[in-house]
């Protein structure tokens, strides 16, 4: 098992930009250069020692010590963007909800959609795989507040500020500039 002693033989890692450059040369890559390449999920990857590691979770172990034991969450969602600053541990249900909105939304909030039937705005989310509806509402703000407060029900911890209902409602409300 790579460990943080071993991890830092082999590469140095910038905190501010989450980057990784090889410290000493081998299999083909030069001492100085950048360490890793995209993989087909949008993460960034490095081998060492034939095994490929998610550069994310190298971060979290060259700053910390250990590999997270649940999931590791990027703040603003953009797979390559690892410095530390913008990796959290969360659990992986919380980290499957910081995710943006399906391309198929058009209100701009995860779970808010027009009903055209019923020619109201509708509020629902799924959970464990069951669709959970919130109710109709005339007016869009309304329909967010619900949603978001479904999911503060649930508690929903250190996921509130990564939700697209939580930052509309912040916007509404003037405390976002």
């Amino acid at each position: 098992m790579l460990t943080q002693s071993k991890l830092k033989e082999l590469l140095d890692y910038d905190p501010e930009t989450g980057l990784f450059t090889w410290k000493v040369s081998r299999q083909g890559v030069k001492k100085g250069s950048v360490a890793g390449s995209d993989s087909h999920d949008g993460y960034i990857k490095i081998k060492i020692d034939g095994k490929d590691y998610y550069a994310h979770r190298l971060a979290w172990l060259y700053e910390y010590g250990y590999f997270p034991e649940n999931g590791l969450d990027h703040e603003d969602r953009i797979k390559h963007h690892n410095w530390i600053k913008n990796l959290r541990e969360v659990s992986n249900q919380c980290n499957m909800r910081n995710t943006g909105n399906p391309s198929t939304n058009t209100s701009g909030v995860k779970g808010i959609y027009f009903a055209n039937k019923a020619q109201k705005w509708r509020a629902r989310m799924k959970l464990n795989g069951k669709n959970s509806h919130f109710g109709y509402f005339e007016d869009f703000t309304e329909a967010v507040a619900h949603r978001l407060a479904a999911e503060q029900c649930l508690d929903w911890s250190n996921c509130d500020s990564s939700s697209p209902a939580y930052k509309y409602i912040q916007n509404y409300s003037g405390e976002i500039k």
